[in-house]
């Protein structure tokens, strides 16, 4: 990674700057931390996020014990050099809760009157917040598999098999979850919909889609008259 002159930047009489993780594909702030001059430069030279933990009083390497990573895509400051802003690949989870983003909390409902429902409800960051997190986990897995295949893994079979498996996976899934339906039976519904959804997560990262782009497509489409009512 292009290293920068550490001189440029202005740490605080702890010696520390804080910096503002967000997501490289989509945006999302996952986290704020403090780094040093030692744990940028560690940050630079490997690629990695390292942090100064102010509890601990010592550096440490996101990820280091929970195994979710962030892989450093770009750095930049801000305009009186006291704030960094690290755009990553985030593994997983940014948040020791195991949600996407330590931002899962609102302080205070949107303040504008139109529409907030839908705002609430169809926000992709909220989704990442809630019940929901765990398909964005699901999909950082499964993107690692895609990434770094390894052989016992059911995931990066399917795409050494490659698209047409997938979607024959996908058809056989919506099979036996109509065939669950038609049984009516909550248990195998609810089976049969998490196999659906899962294969189906495999064939967004075949296409480098992630979940939070559905999101926003159902958020466009709640409230709106269309061929689908979402409401």
């Amino acid at each position: 990674m292009e290293q920068f002159d550490l001189t440029q930047l202005r740490f605080d009489e702890s010696g520390l700057i804080p910096a503002v993780v967000q997501d490289a594909e989509n945006g999302q702030v996952l986290m704020v931390a403090y780094m040093n001059q030692e744990s940028l430069r560690l940050t630079l030279k490997t690629g990695l996020t390292h942090f100064y933990s102010r509890s601990r009083q010592r550096i440490w390497q996101k990820g280091e014990e929970s195994g979710h990573f962030q892989r450093v895509h770009e750095i930049y400051y801000d305009c009186d050099e006291d704030a960094l802003l690290i755009k990553a690949e985030q593994a997983v989870a940014a948040c020791h809760t195991g949600r996407r983003s330590c931002f899962f909390r609102r302080l205070h409902p949107s303040l504008e009157t139109s529409d907030e429902v839908t705002r609430q409800e169809f926000d992709p960051e909220a989704v990442y917040g809630g019940s929901l997190a765990i398909l964005q986990q699901i999909f950082e897995v499964i993107k690692d598999r895609q990434a770094r295949p390894q052989p016992d893994s059911y995931v990066s079979g399917l795409f050494a098999k490659g698209q047409d498996q997938m979607l024959k996976k996908i058809g056989e899934e919506a099979t036996e979850l109509v065939v669950a339906s038609k049984n009516g039976s909550q248990e195998e519904i609810i089976y049969e919909a998490a196999d659906l959804w899962f294969h189906m997560l495999v064939l967004l990262g075949y296409h480098g889609i992630a979940p939070s782009e559905v999101a926003r497509e159902l958020r466009k489409r709640y409230g709106k008259k269309s061929k689908a009512e979402y409401r």
